[in-house]
């Protein structure tokens, strides 16, 4: 049975369901409730009281004619129903308070992450789960606790399809029931040999291919991201199957392959937008909702992030009813992107980084919320240029996203010769040091001279978001104004070329060179209209990149910053470097670095170590706990962190100085 038969299986369910069907004008016109139970057996959540989970499939219905879909790209070539409407179906669940009346509910609708469900995780520091049921899976239940209606619904078509995954069963485009072909791109850094290649980005299931041996099918071989690419003899490779390459003795270490291929059967990729869209609309303003909400934040983590800053771009905060949707946005690591998420043969997963997943349409302008002109294309426009309802945004990024996805585009001018003041609609935060995500135990990566570094940095920004979900929610349901913006800005001195940070001389470390940049990209000339026709695309002048000042330990300054900064035991890098491979300048993407201090000035002298001890700064234990109890209080004061996670980080900080000073 396929994806689309079972849904339409699935929203037949009579017998144990709860069936919501609406008009045929209807943009979700019919909802099933599958399943339906209490969460945790009834436990009560602070002045929330008791949680049901519901979940089930959705159907919603577009208008082609409606102008709040113009923007989606192919649905006018998509089957319509009896209605003249074109039809998409998802998988959903909601997590809601049972006795919240809908002019208290504040929904948090998170854009699923490539199927996924991350809030929990991220604001309530539980266990991950496609399917919460277990004290783990709701950990500490601050979304909960807070009176959160959670909502999650399918958005992308390309999953895989593993249990509990969201994903949407969205419609195939046509020329009149004639196939549509084009080019589709697939790219792979490797780094160490391997017999074959997947053309979907992890995993996810690729556009099929038209001929195996089509002459528009072409793959080509690269030293670096800009290096000349050699064409590999056709003879040399094969497709395995509809999913795989393979080539004779495998694809080498060291160099980067890219296949472009003739593709067929574009998906309506945009109807995605449209489906969180339409999602949050439904619980705020169908009176048949079994989740009725008053207003709706919207969450998006990394590529979701990118999705929300898409989402808004593209004018879809807006429904088909002209009514506004989403009512705040926290838009978390997206660094300056948007994404593959409404083109023709649009891949959601592809991303960019400094060093994998090159040039696909994501870090393009414009970049900031007020409109910018830039001065080679001589265009003007801005994040918020077509949106008619604007909602209140957290903008949120580690040092990561600095280096390795152009966040100082979000606040500069094209040029970055400029600091641009955010709209009164928004708050940015930069969470100084941070990596991509935090990971509990760092692997040690290198050590000369006895100065150990670790790949990947333990520096824990999760108390911070917890407390800004609080702050953004209080924004939008009652007006309560969220702490000021902090991120490193051009006239203080804190953010600066790559070439101009004032990186310390530790020994063995070596500093990055280079950071991420966003291109000028050609994509042909079919692309203002949502078609690639130019593959690999034509690269144009690099805007420039620009990244957080250090101090003299290596750590970021500008930004929020938390007791691991304000009291460091270490030097927490937002980079991390490819050590031992081909192209060792480079950065891995996501991850960071954790250098820690010495502990004492006789260990400091013999590694050459130019950062003072441990002993050297804070003495012992005791002034050390002093020193950081007065910095979690300051945090908290500032709004930086809540109340209640004062004695936690604390604890997490004393446990930092017994693991460093046993």
């Amino acid at each position: 049975m396929t994806a689309r038969s079972l849904a339409t299986a699935l929203l037949g369910l009579v017998l144990g369901s709860s069936v919501v069907a609406r008009p045929a004008a209807a943009v979700v016109s019919r909802l099933t409730v599958e399943s339906r139970e209490d969460v945790l057996g009834g436990r009560q959540f602070g002045t929330a009281g008791g949680y049901e989970k519901l979940a089930g499939v959705v159907e919603f219905a577009l208008d082609p004619a409606n102008a709040a879909n113009a923007a989606i790209v192919d649905l006018a070539r998509a089957p319509k129903n009896a209605s003249g409407r074109v039809t998409a179906t998802a998988n959903f669940m909601v997590v809601r308070p049972k006795a919240m009346p809908r002019e208290r509910a504040v929904a948090l609708l998170e854009v699923s992450n490539r199927g996924g469900k991350a809030t929990l995780p991220y604001f309530a520091r539980a266990a991950w789960s496609g399917d919460p049921v277990t004290a783990d899976d709701f950990g500490d239940a601050l979304p909960l606790r807070l009176g959160l209606t959670l909502i999650w619904v399918g958005w992308q078509f390309d999953v895989p399809l593993r249990n509990n995954a969201l994903h949407l069963d969205a419609p195939i485009a046509t020329e009149s029931g004639r196939p549509i072909e084009g080019l589709v791109r697939c790219d792979w850094t490797v780094d160490e040999r391997v017999a074959t290649l997947p053309l979907g980005h992890r995993n996810h299931r690729p556009y099929a291919i038209v001929d195996s041996a089509h002459p528009d099918n072409v793959l080509t071989e690269r030293n670096g991201r800009l290096a000349a690419r050699r064409v590999v003899p056709r003879d040399q490779w094969r497709f395995v199957d509809e999913t795989r390459i393979a080539r004779g003795g495998g694809f080498e270490a060291g160099k980067i392959y890219e296949l472009v291929y003739r593709a067929r059967d574009p998906v309506v990729v945009g109807m995605g937008l449209a489906a969180v869209r339409d999602m949050m609309s439904y619980a705020k303003y169908d009176s048949a909702s079994p989740f009725p909400v008053r207003w709706g934040v919207g969450l998006g983590i990394s590529q979701t992030g990118r999705f929300l800053r898409h989402f808004v771009y593209q004018g879809f905060n807006t429904d088909e009813a002209r009514r506004q949707v989403f009512d705040g946005l926290f838009v978390h690591t997206a660094g300056a992107g948007r994404g593959s998420f409404n083109h023709r043969f649009a891949q959601p997963s592809r991303d960019a980084h400094r060093f994998s997943a090159f040039f696909y349409p994501t870090d393009v302008f414009p970049f900031t919320g007020r409109s910018q002109r830039d001065p080679e294309t001589r265009v003007t426009d801005g994040l918020f240029a077509h949106e008619t309802h604007v909602p209140k945004i957290f903008f949120t990024n580690t040092g990561y996203e600095y280096w390795g996805r152009a966040a100082a585009l979000i606040h500069v001018t094209p040029a970055a010769d400029a600091d641009i003041e955010p709209s009164s609609n928004e708050r940015m935060y930069h969470l100084a040091g941070g990596q991509h995500f935090v990971v509990e135990r760092p692997v040690v990566s290198d050590q000369s001279d006895g100065v150990v570094s670790y790949r990947g940095s333990p520096l824990d920004f999760h108390p911070t978001l917890r407390s800004l979900l609080t702050r953004l929610v209080d924004w939008v349901r009652d007006g309560r104004e969220p702490p000021a913006s902090a991120y490193p800005r051009l006239d203080s001195g804190a953010l600066v070329a790559v070439d101009r940070v004032r990186a310390p001389a530790i020994p063995g470390v070596q500093w990055p060179q280079v950071a991420h940049e966003a291109y000028r990209v050609d994509y042909g000339p079919r692309w203002p209209d949502g078609v690639i026709t130019r593959e690999p695309p034509r690269l144009g002048r690099p805007f420039p990149a620009r990244v957080p000042q250090v101090d003299a330990d290596g750590n970021e300054l500008g930004g929020v910053l938390s007791l691991e900064l304000v009291a460091p035991l270490a030097t927490y890098t937002p980079w991390s470097l490819r050590h031992g491979a081909d192209n060792p300048a480079e950065l891995v993407d996501f991850y960071g670095t954790f250098i820690p201090f010495a502990r004492d000035r006789a260990e400091r002298e013999r590694r050459g170590d130019p950062r003072p001890s441990v002993i050297e700064r804070y003495g012992d234990r005791t002034r050390y706990m002093e020193l950081v109890k007065r910095h979690a209080e300051t945090l908290a004061r500032s709004g930086f962190l809540l109340a209640e996670d004062m004695p936690r980080v604390v604890e997490q900080a004393e446990r930092g100085w017994t693991w460093l000073m046993p």
